[in-house]
């Protein structure tokens, strides 16, 4: 399997260097340069595999040539499992009305889906970094979850420093402590006073210039630019279709989205074979996809702070991803346009037949903060099951947006309401426990340093402390 830069300007390369590479040369994401497809008779088959067994089938075909076949299912054995998952399906479906279920994403040890790629993405670290003899240093920006899912999945990594930037005062405190509670000499928490796309912007500044680590030491993406996070999460997708009598019919998923990269996961199942007849991207007040999938309007607004903070993101960066088969993969096209949208001054619109495609499978809707409680509420009153407020955004925008009552329409339920203590507050629940493994949390020690949202000063902190001698 060869991977392409979305920009057209990069050279192709095997996945184990995307894995550590995040984004290309161009500027661009790198993107399998041919799909799997599978038949639904091959999907079919599929049918009474375990979670670890279909994530095999799913997963192999884009590591195939540098990760050896055993080796994969030794990781994911070693992920999938009741130990590591506090639910023995690990993505079970929940049905919350006829035909509408939550797919719950948040029993890995975070309580949050990105559990289920970063978990993986800190193996295949290990294996491709153990066969090359390479240090990497880790840095990444976080919104909410992405920081403890990756500090989780990397914590045991022999070859690698991890840096996570978030916007301090502006996760929830379980979120925080989850971070900033993890003990090892590896990892280093970062509140910069400032917000998230700061945060990111400084991420992806130090990715184009990494002078700062004097040429001795490579920095990798965890956020969802890299491709095996999109990959990992492309299975359950499958594994929730299968569980629901898919592939014989069509499902619909509903996604609670701000980066774009799980939706994206869903659509490259599609591509795959796996009949998905619509895409609902459901987002916050920070709506910039929903404002252009409406009304063919690119604009970035000044980012707002919400009660479901895993998507408060004003720039969608895996978006680009979607952008690219949408311009029929001309990465120079593509490359044009990317660098009309960074030019903040101006809207931009796509051609109507380019919005026009995105819209055969791609619905979308913003949900401010009241209808987010209320949908919370509405919800615990049809059935006793308390949502967190970013999967209440996608049910919300599964039950506007939905095209056929008839097929099964399935929210990802993104996380789990203990870490969102603001949005349980205001809908008047009980706080629900915090799961075994994290009864102590706020009682652990935290770690973290406070700094300036300064390129420089969080530059030469992670140098400082990189290169310890």
């Amino acid at each position: 399997m060869k991977y392409i830069s979305t920009r057209g300007n990069a050279p192709e390369l095997a996945f184990d260097d995307v894995l550590l590479t995040g984004l290309a040369a161009d500027g661009g994401l790198y993107v399998p340069k041919e799909v799997p497809q599978y038949s639904l008779e091959e999907i079919e088959s599929w049918r009474d595999l375990s979670y670890t067994e279909l994530a095999h089938k799913v997963i192999y075909p884009f590591v195939e040539g540098c990760v050896d076949s055993d080796a994969l299912k030794g990781m994911l054995e070693a992920v999938y499992n009741n130990d590591n998952f506090g639910h023995k399906a690990i993505a079970p479906v929940q049905q919350i009305d006829h035909n509408e279920y939550v797919l719950e994403l948040f029993h890995g040890p975070t309580l949050a889906f990105k559990d289920f790629a970063l978990q993986l993405l800190g193996r295949l670290l290990d294996y491709v970094l153990e066969k090359r003899q390479e240090k990497v240093v880790i840095m990444g920006a976080t919104s909410g979850d992405t920081g403890s899912a990756a500090i989780e999945g990397t914590k045991a990594c022999k070859n690698v420093d991890i840096f996570i930037l978030h916007p301090n005062g502006k996760v929830s405190e379980v979120q925080r402590r989850q971070m900033t509670t993890v003990t090892g000499d590896n990892i280093f928490n970062i509140a910069i006073e400032g917000n998230f796309d700061q945060a990111q912007d400084m991420v992806k500044a130090s990715f184009g210039d990494q002078s700062f680590l004097r040429g001795e030491r490579k920095l990798v993406a965890v956020n969802s630019i890299n491709w095996a996070r999109i990959m990992a999460q492309i299975v359950y997708y499958f594994y929730s279709s299968l569980n629901l009598g898919g592939p014989l019919r069509p499902m619909a998923y509903s996604v609670p989205t701000g980066n774009f990269g799980d939706i994206f996961a869903g659509y490259m199942a599609k591509k795959m074979g796996l009949p998905i007849e619509q895409l609902i991207i459901a987002t916050n007040e920070n709506d910039v996809l929903h404002r252009l999938m409406a009304n063919n309007l690119y604009k970035v607004e000044s980012l707002k702070h919400t009660i479901t903070p895993s998507m408060d993101i004003a720039v969608s960066s895996n978006f680009e991803r979607l952008l690219f088969d949408l311009y029929d993969r001309d990465g120079l096209a593509l490359a044009d346009l990317m660098n009309k949208m960074a030019d903040r001054s101006q809207p931009v619109e796509l051609s109507e037949e380019n919005l026009g495609k995105a819209r055969d499978l791609f619905d979308s809707y913003a949900v401010d903060q009241d209808t987010t409680v209320a949908t919370m509420k509405e919800v615990f009153a049809e059935t006793g099951y308390l949502l967190d407020p970013h999967t209440a955004i996608g049910v919300k925008a599964a039950r506007v947006c939905r095209r056929n009552p008839r097929i099964p329409m399935i929210t990802l339920g993104t996380a789990h309401p203990v870490k969102f203590e603001d949005a349980v507050n205001r809908g008047g629940f009980d706080m629900p426990k915090l799961p075994h493994h994290l009864a102590d949390l706020m009682e652990r020690e935290e770690r973290l340093a406070i700094l300036p949202a300064d390129l420089k000063t969080v530059q030469d902190f992670i140098a400082k402390n990189t290169f310890k001698d």
